[in-house]
């Protein structure tokens, strides 16, 4: 053992794993209904086509409004859950997203579709970077790292689950005379709903509320977070304006961009272009769908434990660049069964992306701009998931082929690459800026959804 770890006192210790194993399993639950709720409309857009009336471009750019709802509302969000507690406001959160989800199952025109994708980016602003913030006021910095590690595994594993659960509910289409669509936002809004009351009742706001920790283990606790509260405290803040001006903001903001229109337009389009394999069931589409996020997250874990401790992560990172490129532009070409090998190895470049770039923006950038600097990487670069669905859907009306959008994403992940060249780079200790100082820098009640 450490050193590290063995100055950690004993009560500390016992204090912080039965957190793990108490209120770990509820938030990676929530995360997991929570990705499955944003990206459910992906598979039912001939559907809502043929229902409906939504066109592509009309599908594409309700899809987008989601994360325009989110943007404006993400930093009230926080202030409130600081405000009013975890227990009150990730509850409320949740059970308001389901809510909305649910609502969707009686969309019966263009308008109300854009207007509850909005309402669902409103009503599910601020759950993800106020787990990361609930982190903070439970979690002392030497065991933050664990707990979102742990926590951010319920995102991939979402990716993975969300297609056949999603699939199978599809083919309850006719029961009762009611579309497949419309029974698959009922009962995914519902379960929703049904595990934000759960959360109420498991969430505990505050260390000294927990009934299953001894005194000893709340006063021990209460110290260790108080003190990194503390030392965060201290570091000066910058305004927003400066950092939009900062050259290493920018160029890690256009980077990030840059993977979030690859990442969020094979979230909403990958099962349309399965579909047109031709001859599937919607469970079938839903298992096909699985397949690329299954080969991302094992290729994801696998390079991670290659570059944790590499001096320098950014010829990695342009590596998986490049994959994701490549693998957007094979699309274009060759059979759907084709187009879906593609789409894999794109899927496995973007998430291989992700693993790598929040540690080595966290290096880059100085220390008191860290935390304001990811926040604002985090905020503009997620609005890549509002133009790459809407620019696929605009698209696809106009020239009847998805191939224009994929090209785009090719060439927007060339143009990564080379600012990935001018990003600085900084070794921070033996993992090179990552682990528990870049989980505290995140996890400020402003820093956006860096998944």
């Amino acid at each position: 053992m450490s050193e590290a770890a063995t100055a950690i006192p004993e009560a500390e210790q016992r204090a912080v794993s039965k957190f793990l194993r108490r209120m770990l399993p509820i938030l990676v639950l929530m995360l997991l209904v929570n990705q499955m709720d944003r990206t459910n409309v992906g598979f039912v857009q001939n559907e809502l086509r043929a229902d409906v009336g939504v066109s592509a471009t009309a599908y594409g750019l309700g899809a987008g409004l989601f994360f325009i709802g989110y943007a404006l509302f993400e930093v009230p969000s926080n202030m409130l859950l600081e405000r009013l507690g975890a227990r009150v406001w990730l509850t409320r959160i949740m059970i308001t997203w389901g809510a909305v989800i649910v609502a969707m199952c009686f969309i019966h025109n263009v308008w109300m579709f854009y207007s509850l994708r909005f309402l669902l980016g409103v009503a599910e602003a601020g759950f993800f970077p106020g787990v990361l913030l609930y982190f903070t006021q439970w979690l002392p910095d030497s065991s933050r790292g664990r707990a979102s590690a742990i926590f951010l595994g319920g995102s991939a594993t979402a990716y993975i689950v969300t297609g056949p659960i999603t699939g199978a509910l599809l083919e309850l289409h006719g029961a009762g005379g009611i579309a497949g669509w419309r029974w698959m936002f009922a009962l995914e809004g519902a379960f929703s709903i049904l595990v934000g009351f759960i959360a109420g009742f498991f969430l505990v706001s505050r260390i000294q509320d927990a009934k299953w920790l001894t005194q000893e283990e709340k006063d021990a606790l209460s110290d260790a977070v108080a003190r990194d509260k503390e030392a965060r405290d201290r570091a000066p803040s910058v305004s927003r304006m400066k950092l939009i001006f900062h050259p290493q903001v920018a160029v890690l903001t256009a980077v990030f961009f840059a993977m979030a229109l690859t990442g969020y337009a094979i979230t909403f389009w990958l099962p349309s272009l399965v579909e047109e394999i031709g001859g599937l069931s919607p469970f079938q589409i839903g298992l096909l769908s699985a397949i690329p996020w299954v080969c991302a997250v094992i290729a994801m874990y696998t390079m991670s434990h290659f570059t944790d401790r590499a001096p320098d992560r950014r010829p990695y990172l342009a590596i998986a660049l490049v994959l994701s490129a490549i693998g957007t532009f094979l699309a274009t070409l060759g059979s759907p069964w084709f187009g879906l090998i593609a789409l894999t190895l794109a899927a496995v470049g973007g998430k291989c992306a992700a693993t790598l770039f929040w540690p080595m923006a966290q290096s880059g950038l100085d220390l008191k701009i860290a935390a304001p600097g990811l926040a604002l990487v985090n905020s503009i670069g997620n609005l890549g998931g509002f133009v790459s669905p809407t620019l696929f859907g605009y698209l696809k009306d106009t020239t009847g082929s998805t191939n224009g959008g994929l090209y785009t994403l090719s060439a927007a992940s060339i143009l990564a690459v080379l600012g990935v060249a001018f990003v600085r780079h900084t070794n921070r200790g033996p993992q090179g800026g990552s682990g528990d100082r870049a989980t505290t820098v995140t996890a400020k009640p402003a820093v956006g959804e860096a998944r």
